[in-house]
């Protein structure tokens, strides 16, 4: 009885956590956020692309030899890392447990976890929302979509130049520190990751 008692107290805690009203449950992803996701999926699609060493045979002279260029240096492997890049934001989650930029992150949360493991159990859940829903995108994940594809737009050119020219230099200092949030707060970039998140940041800000 008192498991039960507990388990209905935590519930109420949950639901109100996980309202939807604009006051007091969605709080969307800002620019820092934003920014850093972006540059870690297109840091981390470029090395999932650049695992090969093929070449590119370039040129349409029957006469002249073809050109040969190495895949991970030119443009197809670029084109090819950011064809669907914001739809990676898809596959995070909001973890409301957490307070710092690191409430975005792939993977069920632990309220959620937690949620399903009731469930399991035989406790009846009541969220406000249909159990099959639970585990689609939230508004503030599709939002996040939403200004990563902005974002994309309107710094396409900045990572053209980084991608052919200055790579040795971290995305997230070249794109989000250096250009994107030069007059914005840059207080995510320096947040570490949460505990269990297996990405490693590459280069020290």
């Amino acid at each position: 009885m008192i498991l039960l008692i507990k388990s209905f107290v935590f519930i109420l805690l949950i639901a109100k956590s996980l309202s939807t009203t604009s006051e007091d449950g969605v709080k969307y992803a800002n620019k820092c956020e934003v920014c850093k996701i972006l540059a870690e999926e297109l840091e981390g699609r470029l090395q999932e692309t650049g695992m090969t060493s093929e070449y590119l045979e370039l040129g349409y002279s029957i006469d002249q030899p073809k050109k040969k260029k190495e895949y991970k240096k030119s443009e197809l492997r670029l084109v090819e890392s950011l064809d669907g890049l914001c739809e990676r934001i898809l596959k995070y989650n909001i973890h409301k447990e957490r307070t710092d930029s690191t409430r975005f992150a792939k993977g069920m949360s632990q309220t959620f976890q937690t949620l399903h493991g009731l469930v399991n159990k035989g406790v009846k859940v009541e969220l406000g929302i249909p159990y099959e829903l639970w585990d689609k995108p939230s508004v503030e994940i599709t939002n996040m979509k939403t200004q990563c594809e902005d974002l994309l737009e309107t710094y396409e050119s900045d990572i053209e130049q980084w991608y052919f020219n200055d790579q040795v230099e971290s995305l997230r200092n070249y794109l989000c520190k250096d250009r994107a949030l030069i007059d914005s707060d840059q207080k995510c970039l320096y947040e570490a990751p949460s505990k269990g998140d297996t990405r490693q940041i590459n280069q020290e800000l």
